[in-house]
């Protein structure tokens, strides 16, 4: 069993979509951004930066949501949530993946202009395809899923524009892994700095 440090809403979520997605047993750990002093005693030692997710795998900790998503994506095969055995769209999955933690992430912190410039890029990027690599849901579109849902949404919602990504939303939302997660979070309640 899993120990998985998280904070509802935070990218977290992505890991969260993830463990339910290939039906992992695991056990959450919340993490108040506004009360850091009641952070479980353990967390820091595993995690000196304090960040979520933290996905903790047999005493060993494993930190940042594309390492943890390719973690359960390859111990979890049967969940086909990487393309294994096709080198290109492997790559499309790490570029997507990339350009998710690089680029739309950090786009919010240059200012509303920069961000909506980011996720028009997104869009043409997804453009038609069913899912972010094609016709294969993967780790990918959780990711691209938990940055729209938190920061890109209100501005498409705003501006009617973004509508590949809005399309890709509505498909997520349909998942049910994405419905549990949502659930649990909401339940939970968001405390998002």
């Amino acid at each position: 069993m899993y120990t998985f440090y998280q904070s509802p809403g935070s990218s977290s979520m992505a890991v969260h979509i993830g463990l339910h997605e290939v039906g992992a047993q695991f056990q959450t750990k919340r993490i108040q951004f506004a009360e850091r002093d009641k952070d479980p005693p353990e967390f820091r030692g595993f995690n000196a930066e304090g960040k979520v997710p933290t996905l903790v795998i047999d005493g060993r900790a494993l930190t940042e949501v594309a390492g943890c998503l390719y973690y359960l994506a390859h111990t979890y095969p049967a969940a086909k949530l990487f393309p294994f055995g096709d080198v290109e769209a492997s790559a499309q999955v790490i570029s997507w993946m990339s350009f998710i933690a690089s680029t739309v992430h950090p786009a919010r912190r240059q200012g509303e202009d920069h961000a909506r410039t980011i996720w028009t890029i997104a869009d043409q990027r997804l453009g038609g395809k069913t899912w972010a690599v094609g016709e294969a849901y993967s780790i990918a579109d959780i990711h691209l899923f938990r940055l729209f849902w938190r920061f890109g949404r209100g501005m498409a919602e705003a501006a009617g524009g973004l509508p590949n990504l809005m399309r890709h939303y509505d498909q997520m939302l349909a998942r049910p892994a994405v419905k549990k997660t949502l659930e649990v979070e909401a339940a939970e309640g968001y405390a998002l700095p």
